[in-house]
């Protein structure tokens, strides 16, 4: 089909086409419903070096190349251009700068940023990748670059406190550790395993300059996240979360009622059964029958209600200012932990006191990983959507597209 001048400067507007650029030929597919914009650099026009912007010759051409473009209406639209190389004396032959779309893309720069908005807003890649009329490997490839894009502009002058945490990756197993921007709610990175190799990796993400200027680390008590820190971040304070502690208490404080509630089944006393949630719920949640129902219980005479009670009054702890004032408390409530003849509550009072001291800088920075812990559902969403990820990389990537604040746009 034969294009008009005027039509060819209409699609030159539309495209916006910085000059020379300019449309040479449109041509309408109705069968494939598709239409294609022939673009041209002018012939005897000199180019400019993309590495020192220098007007130079032309020295050839490269293949013709297509990049996907915003529908026209109902007709993908597709741009073709064979694209001049420069002849630097400089820098020698050089394919040059192209004013609608990135080095290396297969989509123009308007077309990206609509499907990176369409990811975001979609339930899954594969979700997106049908509205776009993609397959999956080209919608992750366009994620991939957002990311890589992302990561290049980022400010990481602020971060002061940062959370190291851990998350699942595949079944057997596999795990991946997490590094967040507790101020800034975002994650900074990931890498695969949760070894002293892999905190190590971890902490090489971030430049040294930012590295020891942080202040305090939020971690659960895991050696290998303690020991990665006092090597590359050794002014900053290890502070234990308090949300890990809770954990612990309530794992505890399970592992006592399930013992004594087959202790009771066995001589046909049900008092514990279906009680297992009560034990586990902040009484502050609990609705008006689970209320009632807990407080008929007669907790003074039960194994499990002495380690609830003990649980529960350690949450004091995080009250104190005062650290003399806290280690005052604690060893009280140490104690009566240790002399309780439970267990399970007996070894975890024990692991608390061994590191005891980060678990007191709490009260100094007032630090959780509250906010890793909040990205928890939107990573297993991640994972859930893409049926589990067998390349831990290309998890990594929808994980800080999603999770880092990025500035993704082209």
């Amino acid at each position: 089909m034969k294009t008009s001048l005027d039509l060819q400067k209409h699609y030159g507007l539309l495209l916006g086409l910085v000059p020379p650029w300019m449309v040479v030929h449109v041509e309408l597919k109705m069968l494939e419903k598709r239409v294609e914009i022939d673009v041209q650099w002018p012939k005897g026009r000199q180019v400019e070096c993309p590495t020192c912007g220098r007007s130079c010759s032309i020295k050839d051409h490269r293949e013709e190349r297509h990049w996907r473009h915003l529908d026209t209406m109902q007709f993908e639209t597709i741009i073709k251009s064979r694209v001049p190389r420069s002849e630097c004396p400089e820098h020698g032959v050089k394919t040059i700068n192209i004013s609608w779309a990135e080095p290396n893309s297969r989509f123009t720069l308007l077309f990206e940023s609509l499907a990176i908005n369409i990811m975001l807003a979609a339930k899954s890649l594969k979700e997106a990748a049908k509205l776009l009329r993609l397959s999956w490997d080209q919608v992750h490839h366009i994620q991939t670059r957002a990311v890589e894009r992302g990561l290049v502009r980022r400010d990481l002058e602020e971060i002061k406190y940062v959370g190291i945490d851990e998350k699942s990756f595949l079944k057997g197993h596999k795990y991946a550790s997490l590094m967040t921007d507790i101020n800034g709610q975002r994650v900074l990175d990931v890498v695969e395993g949760r070894t002293l190799e892999s905190a190590n990796e971890l902490w090489s993400k971030l430049p040294e300059e930012i590295r020891t200027s942080i202040d305090g680390v939020a971690m659960d008590m895991w050696d290998a996240f303690i020991t990665s820190t006092k090597t590359n971040a050794p002014q900053a304070d290890i502070v234990h979360d308090k949300f890990h502690i809770s954990k612990y208490l309530n794992e505890a404080v399970d592992k006592v009622r399930r013992s004594e509630h087959k202790e009771l089944t066995s001589k046909g006393d049900d008092t514990l059964k279906g009680m297992k949630y009560a034990f586990l719920k902040n009484p502050e949640n609990m609705n008006e029958k689970e209320k009632v129902k807990f407080n008929d219980l007669r907790m003074d005479r039960l194994k499990a209600g002495r380690a609830w009670s003990i649980k529960e009054t350690f949450s004091e702890f995080w009250t104190y200012s005062y650290q003399a004032s806290a280690e005052k408390f604690f060893n009280q409530w140490y104690w009566w932990a240790t002399h309780s003849r439970l267990k399970p509550i007996c070894d975890v009072a024990k692991m608390i006191k061994r590191h005891l001291d980060n678990i007191l800088t709490y009260l100094r920075h007032q630090i959780t990983n509250a906010i890793t812990e909040g990205f928890n559902s939107k990573i297993q969403s991640i994972k859930a959507n893409a049926r589990g990820y067998r390349n831990f990389a290309n998890y990594r990537v929808a994980i800080l597209f999603y999770c880092g604040k990025l500035s993704l746009q082209p």
